[in-house]
């Protein structure tokens, strides 16, 4: 535990730093087309960390997915399970903050722009893998639909990822903003902190969920 706590320091650490410079240091940016965009950009700060360890959670389940229909192992199950159950809970908060990108810059909360209706559909695809897991029974069916569901849902994310390609879409198809050096390090930062924070998170699911099974076996 002590290897947690330390790594979950240092992330916080790099946190608080990346926050003290986009929300007091960093000056606002020029954008007389958009005038709200001046400072506004900072929400990249976190929105972009938080849907980075969101999409890394969806491909380490598309993986562990992958490896249990080869091999039948139920640590991949495991794995891809807990993945997905922080990915969730990380996509959450970036459909959160996109709203709040989404109300100043576009002028409602929600506008069906091509990256919000994906993301929002694969929201759904992954709430709806753990509505398969818990309308069957834990074992082998279980398991090998969840994988499946976990390699066939994966498409949702590369769906997002491609819709502002695909689509005319008010949302930038990357950043949509040149970062200064300094800028383009403390997003790296803050990207880092976030994936810190996601595998400590699944990490501890895992650990848990492994004491559950030995309190149940006795």
């Amino acid at each position: 535990m002590r290897k947690i706590y330390f790594s979950l320091a240092v992330a916080f650490a790099m946190f608080i730093y990346g926050s003290y410079n986009v929300l007091l240091v960093f000056p606002p940016i020029s954008s007389p087309a958009n005038p709200p965009m001046e400072e506004l950009y900072r929400n990249v700060f976190f929105h972009v960390p938080i849907n980075a360890s969101g999409f890394l959670g969806f491909t380490i389940t598309l993986f562990a997915s992958i490896l249990y229909l080869k091999t039948r192992d139920t640590k991949y199950d495991l794995i891809a399970a807990k993945s997905a159950k922080v990915g969730v809970f990380f996509i959450t908060f970036t459909l959160l903050t996109g709203m709040v990108w989404a109300k100043p810059a576009w002028g409602t909360y929600w506008n069906w722009d091509p990256r919000e209706t994906t993301a929002l559909i694969m929201w759904f695809v992954y709430l709806g893998y753990f509505a398969l897991r818990e309308a069957m029974p834990a074992g082998e069916p279980r398991a090998r639909a969840s994988a499946v569901l976990g390699v066939f849902g994966y498409a949702s994310g590369i769906f997002t990822l491609l819709s502002t390609r695909i689509f005319p879409s008010l949302h930038p198809p990357t950043l949509g903003l040149k970062l200064e050096p300094e800028m383009g390090m403390t997003l790296g930062l803050m990207i880092t902190a976030a994936i810190i924070v996601f595998l400590n998170l699944v990490y501890l699911e895992i650990r848990l969920e492994r004491l559950k099974e030995k309190v149940i076996r006795g």
